[in-house]
């Protein structure tokens, strides 16, 4: 019985998330646990934990400076004195395994916990591990992981394949079209609907393409549900005062549910958390990859759909010219959509987080 654990990671939705589906499901399994976050100052984690019902303390601690490398002597200095914060919160808090997910905070505090004797558990959500797991590996206890292969980065003895955790609401889907179409205020008689996503905090090459053809859109009678984040809000608003056709424009999509019920066709980054949850519904997607990321994990994670004819891979220097004609041209064409969410259906793992807590339990005597 698990009585005590300790989570940490986050920095982008596509850690938090699994991470917080992970601690519901540890507190499904055991109704009396209790459950501590530890993330890193002044990322996303320290608002969208809290929100979910869950403790957090926080590290000062930041990535490593890929560009100007002279500057990773104060990263350096700030993973030693975060070490020393993790050791003594984790001897405080006292878990009986400590689960990390990527993301800033996690090296310091499952070196922390390692280094204490405390089992750990790697949640590695992509196809291309990142620094910060193949630097835990080696003294992991056990690494869950998402995508098969994975030995190339993690000792083979200590994977398991248990998938991505994804967020309950989207896991079951339970709303139905009418509720969805009321929610986003598009007409009840809506009957094709494309949604883009460029992640939490929104996608300029994405947002410039759909920005840049709205009248293809406005003459194709099909409805747009458009996640632009905070940076382009107001421009994407400006936009599309001199068009009229149904669309629901925000900077970010609280009911990511109710766009899933009604998307024939989602056009999204290719996070981990997002393909996972992309897999487990079967929609016919787009990937733009965003290039801006570690080891440019997103142009690996969206080849190992497209390369499986599960996924339509775009690049993000060729989203501004073919984004919106591809998108357009797959919600025309039903076979394409069909033979897209038979593949990708495929490669769903389901009830990921509940296998993930079948393996912790593994861990605790």
């Amino acid at each position: 019985m698990i009585q005590r654990a300790i989570i940490s990671g986050g920095g982008t939705g596509g850690h938090i998330f699994p991470a917080i589906s992970i601690a519901e499901a540890l507190q499904r399994r055991y109704p009396q646990i209790d459950i501590l976050f530890i993330g890193a100052e002044g990322r996303m984690e320290m608002q969208r934990v809290p929100q979910a019902g869950f403790r957090i303390k926080g590290l000062h601690i930041r990535g490593l400076d890929r560009k100007r490398i002279w500057r990773n002597v104060g990263v350096l200095k700030d993973f030693l004195r975060a070490l020393v914060a993790a050791r003594d919160i984790i001897r405080e808090f006292q878990p009986e395994v400590v689960i990390g997910v990527g993301g800033y905070a996690s090296a310091p505090t499952l070196k922390a916990a390692q280094s204490l004797g405390i089992p750990t558990l790697i949640q590695e959500q992509n196809s291309y591990a990142g620094v910060t797991n193949k630097f835990l590996a080696r003294r992991a206890t056990k690494i869950c992981v998402a995508y098969p292969e994975m030995e190339r980065f993690f000792p083979k003895d200590k994977i398991v394949l248990t998938g991505n955790p994804i967020r309950p609401a989207i896991e079951q889907l339970s709303a139905s079209r009418a509720e969805a179409l009321e929610y986003f205020r598009l007409p009840a008689d809506t009957e094709r609907v494309v949604l883009v996503v460029g992640g939490s905090l929104g996608a300029r090459s994405i947002n410039e393409a759909i920005g840049a053809r709205l009248q293809e859109w406005e003459q194709s009678g099909a409805a747009l549900i458009w996640q632009t984040g905070t940076g382009f809000a107001d421009k994407a608003q400006q936009l599309l005062a001199g068009y009229r056709f149904p669309v629901y424009c925000a900077p970010f999509i609280q009911r990511m549910d109710l766009a899933y019920t009604l998307a024939d066709v989602v056009v999204s980054r290719a996070g981990a958390s997002a393909i996972s949850e992309l897999c487990h519904l079967g929609k016919p997607t787009i990937l733009v990859p965003s290039p801006n990321v570690a080891e440019d994990h997103q142009t690996k994670n969206a080849l190992a759909l497209s390369t499986r004819g599960a996924a339509i891979l775009v690049t993000d220097a060729e989203a501004h010219d073919v984004l919106t004609p591809k998108a357009l041209a797959l919600l025309a064409d039903a076979p394409q959509r069909q033979s897209l969410s038979t593949e990708i259906k495929k490669l769903a793992l389901t009830e990921a987080a509940d296998r993930i807590v079948d393996e912790l339990e593994k861990l605790v005597p």
